[in-house]
Formats: C-alpha cells, structure tokens, sequence
C-alpha cells in the first residue's frame, strides 16, 4: 500500500525496499474549465542536479525536448498536450541504478507551457498528483497529493527523489514559482 505524503514530508525508498531500482514516476493532474480560449499544455521535468543544487550540465535537464539523460537513468517517455483522460498525464522512469553517483537529487517539475501568452496559472489547475510505482512490481509506492495551493504559479516543484546516507528517499515539496520553466531552468543552473 502506497505512503500518502503531505508536503514537505520525506519518506525512504530503499531502505525498506532492498533491490528496488527501476521507478516510473507518474504526474497527473485536471484543468478546470474556463472561458480563455486556449488549451492547456502542461509538462512534467526533471533536473539532476548535484551537491550545489544545480544541474552539472544542460543534459541534466530531462523533459519534452531532451527525453533521456546521458546516463540512461532518467527517461521522459513523451509530452502529452492535452491531459485528457484517466491517470497519468505524463511519465519518467527512473533507473536508480544507472543515476551518475555525482546527482545527489532529482527535482520533478510541472510547468504550463506559454502560460503568459495563454493567462494561464496553476490556479487553473486541480486534481495535481505525483506518484512514484515501483515498475517490476507494479506497486504504488507513494502518492503526493497537490492540493489548491497555488494561484499566480505558472510553475511547480512537484517533488524530489534524493540520496541519504546511501539510501534513496522521497520529499514531497510542492513549491510554486512565478515565471514558468524559465525560471525554474535558472534556479536549477540550466542555461536559458
């Protein structure tokens, strides 16, 4: 049975989970209906980063146009432009495994696509999940609700995979910023 997390708890993956490796990490979310004539383009990220926080390179930045890292460990399986239907929106699987020893951390993000242009927030946006499952076994592992905290936000730390004396872990952290994925690229050293 899957831990449900509330933000910013942490819970372990490995340490209870001896040999668990291949992870699919799967976000999901709904928008609501509104009158401003465009769609809603919502993309799933992830940044490898290191013991600065920031990514070593460029090609630590996984998403719709870089879909695998380097390393093999962190895969984005494709962007989905409308979010319709049932369960996850998008996915990356995650090889822990094949990680490079020098990430320390994995950010998984959502940001919507031209939300400027388009007037469109997170605000907008209900029913935002991120859940980890273990992909031999199917398992759901842990499942992090969003809630309706966001309003201005056109972008989201959703949650982060990270390393703890050896051991894999999970924090829940559920952070908006303003200025979409640019501005999460610069948080996270990629360059713009």
């Amino acid at each position: 049975m899957a831990v449900n997390l509330s933000k910013g708890q942490k819970v372990d993956l490995t340490k209870g989970n001896p040999g668990l490796s291949r992870l699919i990490i799967g976000l999901g979310w709904d928008t609501n209906k509104y009158d401003g004539g465009a769609d809603f383009d919502l993309d799933a990220a992830a940044f490898l980063l290191g013991a600065s926080g920031k990514v070593a390179s460029d090609s630590d930045f996984v998403f719709y146009g870089n879909l695998k890292h380097a390393s093999g460990g962190v895969e984005h399986t494709g962007d989905n432009l409308t979010g319709e239907g049932e369960g996850d929106d998008e996915v990356i699987k995650v090889d822990l495994s094949k990680v490079p020893a020098a990430v320390e951390k994995i950010a998984f993000t959502v940001t919507i696509y031209d939300a400027e242009v388009r007037k469109q927030n997170f605000g907008q946006v209900s029913n935002s999940y991120i859940h980890i499952v273990d992909e031999v076994s199917h398992t759901e592992l842990v499942r992090f609700d969003l809630g309706e905290d966001f309003s201005i936000e056109t972008a989201v730390v959703v949650g982060e995979l990270y390393r703890n004396n050896g051991e894999w872990k999970f924090n829940a952290v559920g952070s908006g910023f303003q200025g979409g994925l640019e501005a999460l690229c610069r948080n996270f050293g990629v360059n713009v």
